[in-house]
Order: structure tokens, then sequence, then C-alpha cells
């Protein structure tokens, strides 16, 4: 009967003939091609329903390649894509205004280019031919009938598959030789059956060797065999699918060669080559890092991600999504979790025969060991595939996570109320989290329109305000993208040995366990299942610490992150070390968590290391007590085998579980962050309403919007109606926190709207909006920040903002915007780079760059808060009168808060007054002025009406020799909306200027000084070559002195004998029974060493690819020496050994196994108790380095370049450092053991093992070059995610104001592209190494089998098993060794780039105890400077020249100058953040010089030009250190007129009702309700909180707030750099007095001449010099005097001499009297 064979499958040495024909011939292939029809006819059905489907989208399609994504046909992709759409029937997103287009290159242009595999119609043809050959062959089987009278089914069914087989190879050829038809599935086909098929026919042609049944038909099967191994080789290398390739060439980069490999290259990751011997012949560099395959893009795959629909929480999402990958990859798994056991079961007969050379042929032992090295290979390519798949998930993964956190940041709102600590959920008592049962119950009614019941609104009406009003710190949506992505993105590469290989091992080994021991192999089983218990609670704990251990590095991430954001103020006052013990606090929880990590990490290890030993215990004492078998050594060893390796599964099972259970932790995290509320700006502004003539409405009604909820107190604006004029300047004036900014806000949609409605038309994205034929301009909007944001690029790049490059365009906005001057003092003149990256920038040219960028731009519409504060006058009044009303404003909508309304408002079409969040008063410039509502005198606005003002001139930054100051061309006046003229140069001025009497646009076509020049771009450094000796050296003395570590090496050598000794005490109750058999002496002694070698590296599975255990490969489970009787052998053992001492070999065994654990539990205690202390010391050192380090080091270093250090490079110190390294120690003493071993029982072996470890030796010297380099790559290309992060979550309002959201989230992608390179390619380079020492494992086994083969007879079983346990084992040390040596010297990276920043310039001692001055210093308060001299860098210019200058005690002193005079350099000078080139400065007849940097800062106090504020409360803002008592507090606040003084307060307890007859939105409703909406006064309540950054207050509150804080610490010397500049006239007014009742010494710069106008004396500096020093009277008094023509440049000339006069009289008198 067919397919019914009697008897064994297998007979002596072949198959038996039965199942040749009716299985290997008949029925197999037969099966094999049905599969193929059916698949080939799904797919063929599935691409016609496509087809019909897609008719309707041609247009569409059209659209998308014109974008230059449509795939062309054969495009490597097309076999994926079939497959991975069956999402097509799901839902579709709708789309999202953040969701991308699908473009082909980020960043560069790209060039494509079609790749046809070398002899695509050739290979065909020649394939066709073969198959044809071959079909011809099974038709003369059939026909001569040479497979017997038996065999006639089998040759029918064979020529059957081969003419099944010529159909598809025709049809290939046919579509290969056509450009119409297309289907390159059917190579895939073809390539299946091929290797199918020659497996049979290797079979087939074996047999025909051994037992030929005619010299015709062996002719026949050699045919078959040599037509199909040319078939299988043609397939094999030739490119998968053997079709034509995209290859996309951007900019410099090479493509990936991956597409171009054949299936061999692919499988063996031949095409790695390139990439490791480019790395060992030089040192990697980005622009040698191949580019990704374009579906390996993040814009790609987020495009793609986002067309599923989201409907349970988010894991399940992703593994949704990612299926087909995972069933790829779980398929892999599960062929090498079966391989792993066929070593074992082949080294049984191999052993069988050397016993017993009579009962097995001599052939069928050679195709053991044949076998030997095939299952190895076969396991090494099964487990690098599974492991690059999963790399292929884990870019894939990493760029989705990235890419949503990016798009959310960009989503998320300006401002919040509280803080949220993710993963901070409430848990109840059964300990299920809250957050998780709401999320799966939105899961389960997810798309359901089920109606709320009462309870669910109740409850949805209690729990919306807290999720709306909290959000996530910067610094934890940072350790979001840095730490939480890599985790989650780090699992995907080994998900596959939880579902796939673990459940298949466990599976296998409990079978054979069975078959070896019967019954008693049940209480081994027992016990495992017993300690899976124990793993799960060991894994839920780690869940639960790694939660905390992320939540406390959230909150060391976000300390560390405002120390650094604010870390000149902390300089100014002396703060370091305060703030070093807030960040240590945070730091100790993180360590806290951390040691519980290690703790429970030493406990499971623990067990998963002695589990084994239980386990044998209990089974071996079952075996021999309970059913008094004889426990010989066949049976002790196999049974010791299979329990080690069933550990693996279980091990893996433990492991995986922890480190699932982690990622869901950070998966969490992200949801959590992802489901926060979002701006409401796309809603509010969704619709565009125009006016009668068409014109779009700008403004708000009836409009009431706050920065939280209805309930919160928050500040609000309430009631606003007011139309803002199109095309014309608007002016906003109020006093400080009277809401000019956040009308703004609320204008751009910034703000929540409880009532009304906003009008502003900026929906539409950048990218979509159309210019205006006529004017050039888009109906968008431009919008320049209060605190000027600025990308980290050059000062070009921040002006033109990538608008159209047009060179006319930029140099007039160049000097409107008066940058003229500073782009010639700047080294890199426009291509300096600024922002984070390089110079820091004074608040004016930063102010003047961001105004220049909105002028750039086309958009229609520019709002503009308070661009002049940061200015001095004469700049101001150029700004204003060139940019603002200049052409560059021409048909453009401005609106403009200033507090300078004297200047602006005479020119404006339209104002308004605002008042503690109400309008007060708004209509016509005049009408507001006569209102009286107005803090300034309504006769200061006389004088500088348009056509009655004084003689204007040029500010100094316009023609770089500022023509001291000649008088304008009087002709042209600003009203007019023209260019003044440029006044004659002076004839001695080095520098060359415009001729006289040119208008200014002239001056356009000649070159500015600076434009354009080529600057060094600041990239971050990176070692080179090995590790330094000296840094690993470094981080083992942070771990312990010299007694440490001779415990700590006294640990590993006990480990390493006990681990031999519980072997050799096994071998020797063995032997007690076998004492008949003497050849099994000593043979056993590690057939283990492998199993105990696994422990200590089961914790390293993270850090580095590959399989976790030594064990993984195959080729170290043939721990099985000798398999001398199977189990039914076992049955008749007779009780010959009962004599033996049962109960005391096992006891012995139980102490030895106890001992064995306590060691390891020591080992690992020690090493993580190092590993602690080294984490300890080296992020304190760390600390103190850079919080001491020079103002240059912040200047030239990216705050996310030293973030990256503190968060992925100190992580990898915390958690990923020490593991590795006590697996690289441990490999290392097994090699040295297993070698001291094998020369005491096999000496010859140690010729093989000194070759392999050669081969080894070479492998590993190719690879660690390539990889330590790529990961080097890999740690740089972080540093730009994070600074892009940063910068985005700084500068989200203006980002959303110009709409450019699509460009930021495109540069945020590439970045992400461009560190996914080195990373993808870094493990590419782990997999080819890996399978090339797998390969040479397999080639040790294949060669020990053959040496013990050769020798029967001349050796004996016990020795042939040792000696091919052992080999193999030194193979897999010498294989985790190399691996583990990369893998720690790319840890040690970690601790390379940390120790580069512990070495930066340190500022001077803090404190010199030789020189510290009095308690009391500065007593009196006087300040001197003698001959002083500084420069910034030694290679840079002086900027201060031989200053000389005294200020008495008590003095009022006002510096002045132009930009870049020097005046903040000589704040810089006074606080030592300079140090002197020459001469000194004396305070109280001190040098400053001399004394500690703590003694000089805490004793002068500095308000600084950008207000510095951190998250907190008032009383934590002022007081940070608890010093002073409430009352003092409040004295601070009401100095500063924040509370008290009601005429000025930014928060007024009502609105005054208006008494003018002019149009004001306060004289009707609002009035009415303002008994219902009120905004406080937060500065009454201490605790009121600041938001990060202080972002919850106005930046003139913020400045007041400062100015407070300095006011506190009463200082005898106040220095004070612009600190009033945000403030309004008259709160400034108010300071003023308040400062000069103060009795000390104060300097303050100024831009406002009328703040110093009336202080003691005036000094001003040009150029670094003082030109003048004296009265501001006497100085303004001077005929050509510099101070005098300031004066006049501001067109308030008479006020301020009228001021200056008062003031001179009044000092008079009192000197006088």
């Amino acid at each position: 009967m067919f397919a019914h064979c009697a008897g064994n499958i297998w007979t002596g040495d072949d198959f038996s003939a039965c199942f040749e024909h009716d299985y290997l011939q008949t029925l197999l292939p037969l099966i094999a091609c049905g599969f193929s029809i059916l698949y080939l006819g799904w797919q063929v059905g599935k691409k016609c329903l496509r087809r019909e489907e897609e008719g309707s989208y041609e247009v569409l399609k059209q659209h998308t390649t014109a974008n230059g994504n449509g795939r062309p046909v054969g495009s490597y992709e097309d076999d994926e894509e079939d497959e991975s759409s069956e999402e097509d029937e799901e839902e579709v997103l709708p789309s999202r205004r953040l969701s991308l287009r699908r473009i082909r290159s980020e960043a560069h242009m790209s060039v494509v280019t079609l790749d046809k595999p070398r002899g695509e119609m050739g290979i065909a043809m020649v394939e066709e031919l073969a198959v044809i050959a071959e079909l011809g062959v099974h038709v003369a089987v059939f026909v001569l009938g040479s497979w017997g009278r038996k065999g006639s089914v089998a040759a029918i069914a064979s020529v059957a598959v081969w003419a099944y087989i010529a159909v598809l190879a025709s049809l290939r050829l046919l579509f290969s030789s056509t450009s119409k038809l297309s289907f390159p599935k059917l190579w895939y086909h073809t390539f299946g059956l091929y290797g199918f098929l020659w497996v049979i026919s290797v079979l087939m042609f074996r047999s025909a060797i051994v037992h030929p049944r005619s010299n015709v038909s062996r002719a026949l099967q050699l045919a078959d065999f040599a037509l199909v191994t040319l078939l299988f080789i043609i397939a094999l290398t030739s490119r998968k699918g053997n079709k034509t390739v995209e290859l996309e060439y951007e900019g410099d980069l090479e493509p990936s060669k991956e597409p171009l490999a054949s299936v061999l290259s692919l499988l063996s990751f031949g095409w790695v080559d390139p990439i490791v011997w480019t790395g060992y012949r030089k040192t990697y560099e980005m622009s040698d890092v191949w580019n990704l395959m374009p579906k390996d893009k993040a814009d790609a795959i987020l495009a793609d991600y986002r067309q599923l629909k989201k409907t349970t929480i988010l894991a399940w999402h992703l593994l949704r999504y990612f299926k087909r990958e995972l069933i790829i990859q779980s398929s892999w798994a599960v062929i090498s979790g079966i391989v792993t056991f066929i070593p074992t079961l082949l080294l049984k007969v191999i052993l069988q025969y050397v016993e017993d050379p009579a009962s097995t042929p001599r052939n069928a032992a050679w195709f053991y060991v044949c076998l030997l090295f095939v299952s190895g290979v076969i396991n090494a390519v099964s487990s690098g595939q599974a492991l690059w798949v999963g790399r292929k998930v884990c870019i894939r993964l990493r760029a989705i996570i990235i890419g949503e956190i990016y798009a959310k940041a960009l989503r998320r709102r300006a401002a919040a109320g509280t803080d949220k600590v993710l993963g901070g959920a409430t848990t109840n008592p059964s300990g299920k989290n809250e957050t998780d049962a709401n999320i799966l119950k939105r899961a389960f009614t997810f798309g359901g329109k089920k109606k709320k019941s009462k309870d669910d609104k109740k409850n949805d009406e209690q729990s919306k305000d807290p999720v709306d009003d909290s959000q996530v710190t910067s610094g934890a949506i940072i350790n979001l993208m840095a730490v939480d992505s890599f985790k989650v993105a780090e699992i995907s590469a080994y998900l596959h040995f939880l579902w796939a290989e673990t459940p298949v091992q466990f599976i296998l080994a409990i079978v054979l366990l069975y078959q070896i021991l019967g019954y008693s192999s049940f209480v081994g089983i027992g016990m495992m299942v017993v300690l899976l218990p124990v793993n799960m609670v060991i894994a839920k704990s780690f869940a639960e610490v790694q939660t905390k251990i992320l939540a406390a590095t959230d909150a060391r991430i976000h300390t560390t992150n405002e120390v650094l954001t604010n870390i000149r103020i902390i300089k100014y006052f002396a703060w370091e070390q305060r703030f070093l013990a807030t960040v240590d606090e945070k730091r100790v929880v993180e360590l806290k968590y951390l040691r519980n990590r290690y703790i429970l990490w030493s406990i499971a290890a623990t067990i998963w290391a002695g589990a084994p030993i239980i386990i044998t215990l209990l089974s071996f004492a079952v075996y021999t007590l309970v059913e008094k078998k004889d426990l010989i050594p066949s049976i002790a060893f196999t049974a010791l085998s299979l329990f080690s390796l069933l550990r693996i599964p279980l091990d893996q099972l433990a492991d995986m579980v922890a480190h699932v259970q982690e990622s869901k932790v950070s998966v969490d995290r992200i949801e959590e962050y992802l489901d926060e509320a979002e701006t409401d700006k796309y809603s509010q502004l969704a619709h565009v309403k125009y006016d009668s003539e068409g014109e779009p409405l700008i403004g708000f009604d009836k409009g009431t919007f706050s920065w939280g909820s209805r309930e919160a107190d928050d500040f609000k604006m309430i009631d606003l109606d007011l139309r803002f004029k199109v095309g014309q300047m608007n002016i906003v004036v109020g006093p400080t926190g009277s809401g000019k900014t956040s009308l703004l806000m609320a204008l751009l949609g910034e703000m929540t709207l409880l009532d009304g409605q906003v009008y502003l038309p900026a929906g539409k994205s950048r990218d979509d909006v159309k210019a205006n034929r006529e004017t050039g301009l888009t109906e968008s909007v431009a919008y320049c920040a209060q605190q000027a944001w600025l990308l980290n690029g050059t000062i070009k790049d921040n002006i033109v903002f990538a608008s159209q490059w047009d060179a006319r365009r930029y140099k007039d906005v160049v000097i409107a915007c008066s940058l003229q001057r500073d782009l010639e003092i700047l080294d890199g003149g426009d291509q300096t780079l600024v922002g984070e990256k390089g110079v820091t920038l004074s608040g004016g040219q930063k102010q003047r760059i961001s105004l220049a960028r909105a002028l750039y731009c086309k958009a229609r519409h520019v709002l503009m808060d308070d661009v002049l504060s940061a200015v001095d006058s004469h700049t101001a009044k150029w700004i204003f009168e060139k940019a603002l009303l200049g052409p560059l404003m021409y048909n453009r909508t401005c609106i403009l808060v200033t507090h300078n309304a004297t200047l602006v408002l005479p020119y404006a079409d339209f104002a308004v007054v605002l008042d503690n969040g109400r309008v007060v008063v708004q209509g016509a410039p005049s009408d507001v002025i006569s209102s009286g509502k107005l803090a300034e005198d309504a006769s200061k606005f006389i004088a500088s009406r348009p056509g009655s003002r004084g003689p204007s001139t040029l500010p100094s930054r316009v023609p770089s020799q500022i023509g001291k100051d000649a008088p304008m061309n009087q002709s042209e006046q600003p009203a007019t909306n023209t260019h003044l003229t440029i006044p004659e140069p002076e004839a001695n001025t080095a520098l060359s200027g415009p001729p006289s009497g040119e208008p200014l646009s002239k001056v356009v076509s000649k070159d500015i000084p600076g434009l354009n020049k080529i600057a060094d771009d600041q990239e971050e450094g990176k070692a080179t070559g090995a590790v330094k000796l000296a840094i690993i050296v470094k981080y083992l003395v942070y771990m312990g002195g010299p007694m440490y570590w001779i415990f700590t090496a006294a640990a590993f050598a006990a480990q390493q004998f006990a681990q031999v000794a519980t072997n050799i005490w096994i071998r020797e109750w063995a032997n007690a029974y076998a004492y008949h058999e003497n050849g099994y002496n000593g043979t056993v002694s590690t057939s283990t060493a492998d199993v105990q070698r696994a422990s200590p590296l089961t914790h390293v599975q993270s850090t580095f690819g590959g399989s976790y255990n030594c064990l993984r490969t195959g080729s170290c489970v043939w721990n099985l020496p000798i398999f001398a009787s199977t189990s039914s052998d076992l049955q008749s053992t007779s009780d010959s050994g009962s004599h033996v001492d049962v109960g005391y070999y096992l006891g012995v065994y139980a102490v030895l196994g106890i001992a064995y654990m306590f060691i390891c539990l020591f080992r690992e205690g020690m090493c993580f108790w190092g590993s602690l202390t080294a984490s300890n010391r080296i992020h304190r050192k760390l600390m103190e380095s850079i919080t001491h380090a020079k103002f240059r080091f912040f200047d030239s270093t990216p705050l996310g370049q030293i973030m990256n250090r503190f968060s992925k490079d100190v992580e990898a110190i915390d958690q990923e450092v020490a593991p590795v390294a006590v697996g690289v120690v441990h490999c290392l003493a097994s090699i040295v053991t297993i070698v001291v071993l094998i020369s005491v029982i096999t000496p010859g072996f140690l010729i093989a093992g000194f070759f392999i470890t050669i081969l080894y030796f070479l492998i590993g010297r190719f690879y660690i070059s390539s990889s330590r380099d790529l990961k080097r790559l890999e740690s740089i290309q972080r540093s730009p995610l994070y600074q892009q992060f940063g910068e985005t979550l700084s500068g989200m309002t203006t980002i959303r104001a110009y709409s450019d959201e699509k460009r930021f989230i495109r540069e945020n992608l590439h970045k992400v592209n461009t560190h996914s390179r080195p990373f993808i390619f870094l493990w590419g380079a782990n997999r080819w190494l890996a399978f090339r020492v797998d390969l040479v494992g397999a080639l040790v086994s294949f060669f020990s089998g053959v040496f013990v083969v050769i020798s029967v007879g001349r050796i004996d079983a016990g020795a042939a098993g040792l000696a091919m346990t052992y080999a193999v084992t030194f193979t897999e040390n010498v294989l985790w060794f190399v691996r583990l040596y990369a893998s720690n010297e790319q840890n040690m990276n970690a601790v390379e780039r940390i120790k580069e920043y512990l070495d930066v310039d340190q500022e001077a001692a803090f404190i010199v105890p030789e020189n510290r001055p009095e308690a009391n210093w500065p007593s009196k308060g006087s300040v001197e400077f003698v001959g002083y001299s500084t420069r910034y860098r030694s290679d840079f210019e002086l900027v201060l020249k031989r200053l000389t200058f005294k200020i008495l005690p008590g003095e009022k002193v006002g510096v002045v100058g132009r930009t870049g005079a020097g005046k903040s350099s000589l704040a810089l000078a006074l606080f030592r953040a300079l140090e002197a080139e020459e001469g000194k400065i004396l305070v109280d007849d001190v040098d400053v010089g001399l004394i500690g940097l703590q003694d000089l800062r805490e004793n002068i106090v500095m308000v600084p030009q950008d207000p510095t504020l951190f998250t907190g409360t008032i009383r934590s803002n002022l007081d940070p250190f608890g010093l002073f008592t409430d009352e003092e507090i409040l004295t601070s606040l009401r100095r500063v007129q924040l509370i008290g003084a009601p005429s000025a307060t930014p928060s007024r307890p009502s609105t005054p009702a208006p008494n003018s007859p002019i149009k004001s939105s306060s004289t009707s409703s609002p009035i009415e309700s303002s008994t219902t909406l009120e905004n406080k006064n937060i500065f009454k309540n201490l605790s009121s909180p600041v938001a990060e950054s202080g972002t919850n207050l106005s930046q003139g509150q913020r400045q007041l707030l400062c100015l407070a804080r300095a006011m506190l610490k009463n200082p005898k010397v106040l220095l004070m750099d612009e600190a009033t500049a945000s403030i309004d006239y008259a709160t400034d007014a108010k300071i003023q007095e308040t400062i000069r009742e103060i009795k000390n010494t104060t300097i303050t710069i100024a831009h406002r001449l009328q703040t110093i106008i009336d202080y003691d004396k005036v000094l001003v500096l040009e150029r670094g010099e003082v030109m003048e020093y004296g009265d501001p009277f006497q100085l303004i008094s001077e005929e050509k005097g510099m101070f005098r023509s300031m004066c006049e440049m501001t067109g308030e000339f008479e006020t301020l001499e009228r001021e200056a006069e008062k003031a001179y009289n009044a000092r008079r008198l009192v000197d006088d009297s």
C-alpha cells in the first residue's frame, strides 16, 4: 500500500526502499508543488483584486510617483508589498496635519538608478535549459524503469514535478524578456523548489553510491544530482528575485549593498565584507557609512505605519504592524531551536559506533560526522537571520517611536499646569495599574457609538482637568526619545526567543529527557515548572524596579537639564555646590533603585545558576533511591547535558520576560505621553474669514482665553473684541504682565479658547501656501518672539529659515535690522554658528536675527513681541524706521507689542492698550494717546509726531564706521516709508563704507564684510582606534581599590573551581557504579562547562547581538560524551551497584551545589557593587567637571552633546558596562580552565585549538575595528537628535507660528536616518562575525568527529566523547570572548566619551584659603579697574583694552555703548568669567583675581540680560536654599513692583472702566463679566508655580523676578545687564527710584538712556576702551561728545537733557548741604 512502509525508515546505513520511493521521491515533492500552486493562486488572485481596486486611484498614484515615491516594476520592495498589504482591508487614518508626504529624500537631492542583475536573461535561459534537461532525465527514468518495479509511481510523480517547474521557469524567462508583464514572485517558487529537491537529491545520490541498483540507475541519479545542484547553485548565487533593483544615491552616500546581494551572500552576510574591510583599513567616518535601504528610511516607515488605524493599546498596535516580520523571525527561530538538539543525537550515535564499531557501518558514521557540520551551518544561518530580521524591526520601530514623539512635541500645548510623572499612575490594591484598566476599556470600546452613561460622563468631567492640565517636562520627553525608544526597539531584536525558540527547545528537551531517564525526568521537569513562578515574580519585580529607575532618571535628567540650561545664573550666584547637591539627591534615588535592580539580578542569576544543580540532584536522587537504578556514566552525562540544554530556554524565558516587562513599561510611558492633550491651534484657526473687501480678518470676537482650564488660576485674556488692520501697523501696549504676549499667543491659537472666536490666516502649512503674484507675499504668519529663538546653525540659516534664497532681499534685511556691524565683528560673518552650537550672542543680536527672519520670509502678517527692547535706543529707532516702516514691510500687516510707545505710536494705524488681561482702550493712536490710559505723558508724543522730529542719526551698525553721527539727510522721513540716506564717512576711517549721499538701497549692491564667510563647523569629536587601556584602567579604579579586586578575582576563580568540582563529583559517583568500565573515568569533568558558563551571560543579552548563551550556536550542545545505551537498555540494567552509598554522593553533591550558588551570589554582588560605586563616582565627577567648566565651554558646546553624556552614556555605565565586563572575564576564565583540562586529557587537540584560535583572532581583528568605529559614530549621531528635540521644545510656538512643522519633522526624520545608518551596519558586522565564528565552530566539531572516526579502535568512547565536548566548548568560549570583548569595547565608548568631559578646562579655585576676604566684604562697595585688559580666547583680539576707572562706594554708574563696545564683557570680567590678561580689578581694595570664585560671586550680585528661572514656585526661585523669611521675600517683590504699589502692578485687582468716548472693548459686556473672570496676582502667593524656564510668566515678569532675587541678597555691589529691557517705562522708572534708595554701588548696563540719565556717572565704552566717564549732565553738555550724540539719536534729546540737569542739580544740593 502506498506510503505505508513496514519496519524502520532507517536500516543500518540507509533509508528503506519503501521510504525512498513513497516519501522522498513521490509524496514530499508533490506536497511542495501543491503548496507552491496554492500560494501562487493566492498571489495572483490578490494581484487581480488590487488591480481592480486601484483603478479609481490612478490619479493619486501618478501624483505619488511624481513625489519620488512610486515603486518601479521589479523594485526590490515588491516581494514585501504583497504580503504587507494585508492591512488593505483595515481602516486607514484620515490625513493629519503632521502626517508625512512620502518624499524620496529629506535633506539632499537624490538620484535614482536602476541596477539590473548580471546576466538577467542569460541566467533565466541556463535555468530553463537545465530544467528541461532535468525533465528529460526523469522521463528517461520512467521510460527505462530504472527505479525498479515499485518506482514507477515515483517516476511519474517526478516527471509531473519537473514539468510544473519547467512551466514556472518558462514563465520567468518570458517575463524577463518582455517589459509589459512582470511577476517577480515566481523566482521565490522556483528557488524554494530547487532547494527542497536538492536536499532529496543529495540523499538519493548517497543511496545510489552506497547501494547502487544498476549502472544506468546510478548514471541517471548522478545526472539528476548534477543538474539539481547546478540549479540550486544558480539560485543561491543570483540576486534575490533575479530582478532589477532601484538604487537611490543621496548626495555622496553610497546605497546599501544588501538589495544587490545574492541569496548566499544574504544568508552568510557576505554583503557586509566591504563594511568590515573598510573599518579594518581606515577609521570609519559618516561619509563611509552606506545609506539605508529606502524601505528602512524613517519617512517611508512612518507614512506606512500611519495608514494602520490604532484601535488597541500601543504595544499591541506595534505588534500588529510588525506581524509579518515577527512571523518570519519566529520561523527562523523555530528552525534554530530544533537544530540545536541534532548534534546531541548525532553524538550519541557516533559514540555508539566508537563503543561497538560492528553495530554501525562505517559509511553511516561518516554520514553522521558530515551531518554535524551541516547542522552547525543550518543553526548559524537560522539564528543569524532571526536576529538580523529583529535588527531591521529595531530601526523601523525606533523610527516610528521617535517620529511619533517628535510629531507630538510639535503638537503639545504651549503651557501647562502641573508636571506629569510618566508611569506614576496610581495602583489599586490588586496591583493592577489604573491607567491600564482604562486603556483596555478604551481598546475594547474603540470606534463604538455606545452612548455614555451618566456615571461615565461624571467620571469624564472629574478626570478631564487633571488630564488636560498636566504635561511631561521636556527632560522627560528627551528621556523618552533617548532611553525608552531604545529599550522598546532593542527588545524587538530578541523577541523570537520568547515565543518561538524557547517553547520548541523546552518541548524537545523534555521528550528526550523522558527517553533517557524515564519517570525520574518528571521530578526535574516538575522542579523547573516550580521555578517558573519564581522567575515570573522576579520578572514582575524587575518591571516595577525598571519603572522606578526610569522615573528617577527622568527626574535626574530634568534637573541636570535645568542646571545646564541655567548654568550662567548658577555661576554668577556661586550656587554650583548647592545645585550639585540637588542633582545628587536625584542621583541617590536613582542609584537606590539601580541597587535594588542589581540585588534582584544577583538573586535571579544565582537561582538560574543553581537550578540545574538542584534539578540534577532531585532527578538523580529519585533515579537511584526510588527507582533503584544504576547511574552509569552514559545515563548520567546524557541527562546532565539535556538538563543543561533545557536550562537555556528557561534562562532565556526568565530573562526575556524581564526585558519584555521593561519594554512594556517604556511603551506605556510613551503611550501616556502620546495621549496628552494637544494644542487647539489647528481647530481654532481652521477657518479663515474675509471682510467685504476680500481681506482676511485678524482679531477676536468676544474671545476669552486661558493658559489652563476655565476654573484654573492661570492667566486669562478676557472678552477680547477687536480687529487689527490688515496691511497696516498695529501697536499693542500696556504695563508689564498686562497680557501683551498672551494676546499674540491667543491670536496664534496657543491659548485655550474658552469663549468667542479668533481669526488669523495661519491654518495652512508653509509648504502649501502660494505667493500673491503682485506682492510676492503669502497669506501666512511670521512671528518674532520676545525671547528670541535661534536654531543651531549659522546666522544665515537662521535668517533665511528655509525660505527661497534671494541675495538682494537678504542684504536688505541685514541692513534694515542693523546687523552689518555684527557680521563684521563675528569671526565667521554670517556663517558663524549660533544657537546652542556656536558663539553666544548678546540679547540684542539674537533679537535682531529673529526679526531678520520675520522680515526675510514672505509671510504677509508679521507678529512682533517687543523686538525693540533688547537693542539700544538709537538702534531701536533705526530698526523701527528702516525695518518696520521700510520697503520690507510694504503691504504687510504688522502687529507690534512694545513698551516704546513714544517712538512707535505716532506712526501706527491702530493701537490697543491692555491691562490685567483686558483691553482698556483701542482705536486710532491719536484717540488712544488722548484717552489718558497710557503710562507715558501725552506731551512726550507731541515731540515725536511725524514731521516734527529732531535730526536723526544712523546707528553704529549700518556702515561700520558710523559716520561719527553726522546728521542725516532731512529730506527723507520715515513717515513716507522711504530709506534714509547714509552720511559721509570720516576720511581717516580704516573701514570702507558707502559714499556720501547714496540711498541705503545702494549699499545692498556692495558686499557687506562677513557675508558668506566660510566658517569651521563644530562637529562633535570622537576618539579613534582601540579604547585606550588608560580608560579601562580608570573605570576599574573607579570600581574599587586593590582589596576589592583581590576579592573579586578570588570569586571568579572559586566559581570556576566549584563548577568543575560539581562535574567531577558526578563523574566519581557514576564511576562508582561503572567500576567495570574504567574507560569512563575522568571523562566528563566538563560536561556542563558551557551550562555553568552561561550563567553570567544571561544578564548580558541586551548588550550584544547574537545568541544569548554559549550554547546558542548548535555546536556547543554536544555535551554527551557517552550515550552507550538507549532507554530500552536501561530497563535491563541490573542492581549491581546497590552497594554504592547513594546518600553520601548525593550529600556531597548537594553541599558542592549550595557552595557553588553562594559563590555565584558573592561574585555577582561584588561586580554589581563595584559597578554602582563606579557609576556614582563617575557621575559625580562629570557633574562637578561640567559645572566648574569655564563659560567658554558652554558657549562652544551644544547642550544636546552634554545631555547625551548625562542620559545615554551614564545609562550605559549604570546598566550595561558591568554585566558585559563580567561576561568577558568569565569567558576568559573558562577558556583558561578548558585549555588546562584539555591539555591534561588530550594534548593532541591543542594543535587544532592553536589554528582555530588564529582563525578566531583574524575574524575578531577584522570585526572589532569596524564595530568600534561604527559604535562611536552611532553615539555621536545621537547628539543632533537630542539637540533638535531640545530646540524644538523651546521654539515650538515659533515653529507653529511659521506653520513650518512639516519641515522640522522632515529634518527630524533625516536625523533619525543618519543615526540608524551606523547602528544597522554595526549589527550587520555583528551578524557577519557570529556567522563566521559559528561556521568555524561547526568545522571544529566536524574535524573532531573525523579525528574520532579515524581513531576507532585506538580510542575509547569516554575519551572520544570528552575530546569532542571540550573541543566544542572551547570554540564556544572563544566566540563569546570575541563577541563580548567587542561589546565591551563599545560600552567602554561611553566611559571614553565621559572621560572627554572630565578633562574640560576648569575655572579658577572656588575658595583660596590663604586669600579669603573678611566676612563682611565688600563693606563699602568701591569698584576700581586698573589698566585692565582681557580676551575671550588666546587666539582672539582683546575685548577690553587697558580700562582704568574708579566707582566710589554707593555710586550709581550707567554703562553705555554700541553693540560690540564691550559692555557685557565688562560684566563678565567683574565676575571673572573672563580672566585678566593684564591689570586688575579691585573691590574695596581687594584684588578679585586673587580670591576664590565663591567668595567673589557670593558677595557681588548680577542680574543678567536673559532672565533665568527654574521649575518650582516663586519662593524656590527667589530663595532656592531657604535662607530668607516670607516677609523679606515679599519686600523684595514690592521693591520691583510685582506686588504692592497699585499703579504699576502687572495684575491689578480690577480694571477701571474707561471714561473716554473712544471705542473700547471694556465699555459694555466685559464690565458685567468682570465679576466672574478676573486675573489674580500670582506673586502674592509665594507657592504659585513657576513652569520650566518660567514659561508661565511674561518676559517682563521674569526680569522683575530675577531683579527681586538679586535685591533679596541686599548686595553692596549690584550689576544689572539690561535687566529692565522688557519692562514698561513706568515700572522701570519706579524700580530705578527703589535702586536709588538702596545704599549700594550699582552698575547698570542699559540700552534705554532714560534709565541711567539721572545716575551719578556714565561710562561710555567703544571697542573695549573707555571713551568718556563722568556726570551724565556734563557729558550731555559736551558739544562733540559721544554720549551727547547717542542721546540725540534717540529723538528724546530735550527730555534726556532736562532729566540729567535736574538730577545734577539735586546732587549738587545734597553735596552743598
